[in-house]
């Protein structure tokens, strides 16, 4: 893991951008803040563009964390009880704002049709309903770890995590396919497209919010990503487990929702990656202000349990998923500068 401590003066560079664009935009979704960000970016100081832009390029490690932008804890509000009950948008702007243009960095943020009704910036917190749910919201079980939405072939490059509260040190673990010890007969099998992901709970029906789309070109988008998951539901594609260099492999795995869905061969070789992975794992407990960005393609990450209290002072994050490359899915947005994928 990587991690680069800002600076005072950093901090102040970037807080002055911070109040340009807050006195430019006032949603965090705005559609045009998202299409200024990218310029924005290129103003942050040049030692986080250079880690950034490392990181990025060379790939020296799968997990970056950027610290020492302040938390007014005071200013935040109590953690929303659900994610439909937002929190007033000025509360988290000014700290959505730096962690939209660092991200930015990595390339295009964007959000799915199917997870917290379109919005590319995602709240994570306890929700009691899914307390013991193997999802974000989730608290009493261990999120198991995974690749991030590993069932989608537009799945995120980059996965960003902002802390604005951790009062129990929660821990975010994770492990890098680099670290898993595999023999030649492992690796070459789980590069086979033999292994089937299901598509996890957020992304499923029940946790949709319904409504009715005017714009039929909307509707037939929404439609044609429910219909999506639910083919992935029925009957998904054998993909490959590693892929890219065999050498030096990305990944792509999420062992919880490939349960009761592979051949006895198949889930041998998926018994021995897990191992491997389990004797890789790591952790870090984001402090508020620190962001992580994870390399979904060669990290996969989970989540310690925790007793959640409910009470406004639970552990909240602000999640990003970042892509290299926004034009792969361009049959699946709406226009060529929207970044919600249906």
């Amino acid at each position: 893991m990587l991690q680069l401590q800002l600076s005072d003066e950093d901090v102040v560079a970037i807080e002055k951008i911070t109040e340009e664009v807050a006195g430019r935009f006032s949603s965090i979704e705005d559609p045009a803040l998202h299409r200024a960000a990218q310029v924005y970016a290129h103003e942050l100081p040049r030692g986080l563009r250079t880690a950034l832009v490392d990181f990025r390029l060379t790939e020296p490690s799968g997990v970056l964390v950027v610290s020492g932008l302040p938390v007014d804890d005071a200013s935040l509000g109590p953690t929303p009880p659900d994610w439909r009950e937002k929190a007033a948008p000025d509360a988290t702007l000014r700290l959505d704002i730096p962690f939209l243009l660092v991200a930015c960095l990595l390339g295009e943020p964007i959000g799915w049709a199917t997870q917290q009704d379109g919005r590319v910036m995602h709240d994570i917190f306890p929700i009691r309903a899914h307390e013991h749910g193997q999802i974000g919201w989730g608290s009493a079980e261990t999120l198991a770890w995974h690749t991030e939405d590993a069932f989608h072939p537009l799945r995120t490059d980059y996965l960003g995590l902002m802390c604005l509260r951790n009062p129990d040190g929660v821990e975010t673990t994770f492990a890098d396919i680099a670290d898993a010890r595999l023999d030649e007969a492992t690796r070459a099998a789980l590069a086979e497209e033999r292994f089937r992901i299901l598509p996890d709970d957020s992304h499923r029906p029940q946790n949709q919010v319904a409504g009715d789309h005017e714009d039929p070109e909307v509707a037939e988008l929404m439609r044609r990503s429910a219909e999506r998951v639910e083919s992935a539901l029925r009957s998904p594609e054998p993909v490959a487990v590693l892929f890219g260099s065999p050498k030096d492999p990305y990944i792509r795995l999420d062992p919880y929702y490939m349960q009761g869905v592979q051949g006895e061969g198949e889930q041998r070789v998926l018994d021995e990656i897990g191992a491997a992975l389990d004797s890789a794992m790591s952790g870090v407990a984001l402090a508020p202000g620190d962001i992580a960005f994870i390399d979904n393609y060669r990290v996969v990450h989970g989540r310690k349990p925790f007793r959640a209290r409910f009470d406004g002072t639970d552990r909240w994050l602000r999640r990003l998923n970042v892509t290299r490359d926004l034009r792969k899915s361009r049959h699946a947005r709406l226009t060529a500068e929207s970044r919600v994928i249906y």
